[in-house]
């Protein structure tokens, strides 16, 4: 018998309606001979309420009490979940990721799992049950609770999935697959059918909401197929894996805008050895990400321009650490600017395609829109532009390589 995991977000399990209609999908895979396993968010925005609650206590709430208080709110919709299906005649039980031996390091508020004890998921399964498990939550070897990160369920579910070895990962949301681009930004935006793991780790990672970038990384990591579909709706979504049909055919194939992005630049740095080391440790000791680095070297070599730029909300706590450097490097000044966005477009067909960098800075020009920064991989190009700059920017690029058009059967 097969295993089918299927995960249903915060807006998939909003009110008591949406959990009846879950719960019917959940009976539905059940009935046609498979194992089911169902991972269930917070209702609609619990999560953000008790975010907005943590912070009426206090501006700097403790990250292990954070996780303590969020992690309540996908309990509330395992267990009406669980009530749901066996008000549906059928045997169910809610699980905590602790009870699942979901173990997790301890970065709390973004944890990475470590491993899964799928054994007692086995267990109830062969009871003839349908499991609920919570996402977004495991704990670490201290008992501690700890999250995944804002979107962690679909890494909870497609983990969950990968220890399993279940034949599809299905994650129901409230749209019916992953588009071109934001659909809400663009409405030219098209849904993709079939995308391989790799320019969805990429989409996923520069801004594309729709999942949680780290569950692309185990899908990818043990070829785990993931179905993104809509929970209103049974028509097919878009399927993620390893090799798509055509996967190089398409040149580009989404494009994402990243907004509430912050840039912290050190003027004037001592150019002596160590400084990239000791400003980079600071950051890792706080647990914070990175995206961008610019370094520029003046003339004579003898002071350096470092900047670097992270997510919005961790703008203060990396000012913090590069004014904790800057004083052991003679820095002239620390500039921070929060004004800043990131359009990326990307696409497997890059490695085999060129022109694709002239269109895109092309298409900016054409807009009058000023690029502060670039970074590029083998199938990514992404430009910091400003905030005020972002949404045209997108539409823009969206247009200039037609992403509204279906690609050319082959």
């Amino acid at each position: 018998m097969s295993i089918v995991v299927q995960k249903f977000g915060g807006t998939s399990v909003a009110d008591a309606r949406k959990i009846h209609l879950a719960a019917r999908r959940a009976i539905r895979a059940k009935m046609e001979g498979n194992q089911v396993v169902l991972v269930v968010s917070a209702m609609g925005h619990t999560t953000d309420e008790l975010v907005r609650l943590a912070y009426e206590i206090t501006d700097r709430p403790s990250k292990r009490e954070l996780d303590m208080l969020l992690s309540t709110g996908e309990q509330v919709s395992i267990a009406l979940m669980a009530m749901a299906i066996q008000e549906g005649g059928y045997e169910a039980i809610s699980l905590t990721g602790a009870q699942i031996g979901m173990l997790t390091d301890s970065a709390f508020t973004r944890a990475r799992i470590r491993s899964i004890d799928a054994g007692r998921l086995h267990d109830q399964l062969r009871r003839g049950r349908i499991v609920i498990v919570a996402g977004f939550q495991g704990v670490d070897a201290d008992f501690n609770i700890t999250t995944l990160g804002r979107g962690g369920s679909d890494t909870t579910a497609v983990a969950l999935a990968a220890a399993l070895q279940a034949r599809m990962c299905e994650v129901y949301t409230d749209v019916d697959g992953v588009y071109t681009t934001d659909p809400r930004l663009v409405p030219q935006a098209r849904k993709i059918d079939t995308i391989s793991y790799d320019e969805m780790l990429e989409l996923a990672s520069l801004g594309a909401g729709v999942m949680h970038s780290r569950s692309i990384e185990f899908g990818k990591k043990f070829n785990v197929i993931i179905h993104v579909r809509s929970s209103l709706t049974d028509s097919p979504g878009t399927m993620i894996m390893s090799q798509p049909p055509g996967m190089e055919d398409v040149v580009v194939r989404g494009c994402t805008l990243k907004r509430d992005i912050g840039r912290i630049t050190l003027v004037n740095a001592a150019n002596r050895p160590g400084l990239v080391a000791r400003i980079f440790e600071e950051i890792a000791a706080r647990q914070l990400m990175v995206d961008d680095i610019i370094q520029n070297v003046a003339a004579g070599g003898d002071v350096v321009q470092l900047a670097f730029t992270v997510a919005g909300d961790d703008l203060r706590e990396a000012r913090l650490a590069a004014e904790a450097v800057g004083r052991q490097f003679d820095v002239a000044q620390i500039e921070v600017d929060d004004q800043l966005s990131r359009v990326s477009i990307v696409g497997v067909g890059m490695r085999s395609h060129a022109g694709v960098a002239a269109r895109l800075f092309s298409t900016l020009a054409a807009e009058n829109i000023r690029v502060h920064n670039v970074s590029t991989s083998e199938i990514v190009i992404s430009v910091l532009v400003g905030s005020a700059d972002g949404e045209r920017a997108l539409r823009a690029v969206h247009a200039a390589f037609e992403l509204d058009r279906e690609p050319a059967a082959t």
